[in-house]
């Protein structure tokens, strides 16, 4: 079982275009990036061990935070890890769809200014 970069970014970009209107426009504004996998420099920083443990990553300022005095710095990016997201494919009973799809929602929830735990409260995916 195996996707490439191009098959996970269509899914997301899918995902994204059925946001419903209100959120699709500030979110039109986010790149997403798809690579095979988590810079290692990243992993240091977030201090994570596994590359595998890290699906997605949203790099960027939350709406919510956001000020005229941000600008110059980028586009907002949502960041896709080809690798992780299909060895945690390959362990869960979902498709590659849906998988992909909750980890773009959830990559872009804190784009909208949502923290871990306010995501955790509304989502059961993982019970």
């Amino acid at each position: 079982m195996t996707a490439s970069l191009a098959d996970i970014e269509r899914i997301a970009l899918r995902t994204v275009a059925a946001l419903p209107a209100i959120f699709r426009g500030a979110a039109s504004e986010v790149v997403i990036q798809v690579q095979d996998w988590p810079p290692l420099d990243l992993l240091a920083e977030m201090e994570i061990d596994d590359p595998l443990d890290l699906t997605g990553l949203y790099d960027g300022i939350p709406m919510t935070e956001k000020s005229v005095m941000d600008s110059g710095f980028g586009p907002d990016i949502v960041w896709l890890f080809r690798e992780p997201i299909l060895d945690e494919w390959r362990a869960r009973e979902v498709t590659l769809e849906d998988l992909v799809a909750h980890i773009t929602i959830h990559e872009f929830a804190h784009h909208f200014g949502w923290s871990d735990a306010q995501i955790a409260a509304i989502d059961r995916w993982w019970e």
